[in-house]
């Protein structure tokens, strides 16, 4: 049983479960272009799957909400997340479909790119949500993603807001359509480069241009934004007349950039229930992303708490 008092930090991911099919190659290949592969590997993935995962290895009492489908990947992806410690009692499997599942190619560099295929996924609804309305209520955050329809993460942060619970998006993958009102009014928006590019319509390299990102996503709705740009750190923005503050990454030798992103999230999302401040919050989640780059895999590269502890302070 899980102490109360733990409880009151607990983390409620609403998103995706994937089987990760990855092929590591010696660069990406180009159009049309038949490459060998240097390996193969399957792996369980899925961001929301892995952010809970992440959260849970971090030390907080987190639950999923998500479906698996009725295939052969089902059972092992719900005993992966069980292994990890995450609460499964929103996890449901979905009669008649496919669990979701991910194809990556994994360059020599670390570098990823990543096809969905979304499955049951895509079967995930505003009713799943409804039916861990208590748990949402109980939560200290709840954390979404953009693998499953809009309609059902709208509805967790809709009634994430309603029961004054704070809500962290990471928008991913962008979407090719405005975000419905409830998921641009969060509490905590963190896009990457390219997803901020894609929310704002501004191209997005330089600091300036992240910042200028930042606010715009600001003007529309978020309480404040934390803009992920990769081996620089991150870029913290809590308002709109706030000034940006850099928050850095730690240096590691990258071997896999997979589940870098999902680790990042987990971790503010962690700092953010344990009511650390956002910028604390952000470096913890840039040690549990840095970390999670230094192993191969999505969920079994997740860092635990004592590690990330370790490189917080020794920096």
């Amino acid at each position: 049983m899980i102490p109360t008092e733990s409880i009151r930090q607990a983390i409620v991911v609403v998103g995706s479960i994937n089987i990760d099919l990855v092929a590591r190659v010696p660069r990406r290949p180009d159009a049309g272009e038949t490459l060998a592969a240097d390996s193969f590997t399957q792996t369980p993935g899925g961001k929301g799957a892995n952010q809970a995962v992440a959260a849970a290895r971090l030390g907080a009492p987190t639950w999923l909400v998500g479906r698996v489908g009725d295939d052969a990947f089902a059972d092992p992806l719900r005993d992966n997340l069980r292994r990890h410690g995450v609460q499964l009692d929103h996890v449901h499997p979905t009669p008649g479909c496919s669990s979701g599942l991910a194809l990556i190619h994994v360059d020599r560099s670390g570098e990823n790119a990543i096809t969905i295929v979304a499955g049951a996924n895509a079967r995930l609804t505003p009713a799943d949500v409804n039916a861990a309305a208590d748990r949402i209520a109980r939560a200290a955050i709840v954390v979404l993603q953009l693998e499953v329809p809009l309609a059902t993460a709208a509805r967790a942060a809709q009634l994430a807001r309603e029961h004054g619970v704070p809500v962290l998006l990471d928008p991913a993958p962008a979407p090719g359509q405005p975000l419905p009102e409830p998921l641009r009014r969060v509490d905590f928006i963190s896009p990457n480069q390219t997803e901020a590019a894609t929310l704002t319509g501004e191209r997005v390299e330089s600091t300036e241009e992240a910042v200028q990102a930042a606010r715009k996503l600001i003007q529309a709705g978020a309480a404040r934004v934390v803009l992920k740009l990769g081996s620089r750190g991150v870029l913290l923005l809590e308002g709109p007349d706030a000034e940006p503050v850099h928050v850095p990454a730690f240096n590691v030798d990258p071997v896999d950039t997979t589940g870098a992103g999902d680790a990042f999230t987990a971790g503010l999302a962690v700092g953010l229930a344990e009511g650390l401040a956002p910028a604390d919050a952000a470096r913890l989640g840039c040690a549990a992303g840095a970390l999670a780059t230094t192993r191969h895999g999505a969920q079994n590269a997740m860092p635990s708490r004592e590690e990330v502890d370790r490189l917080l302070q020794a920096r």
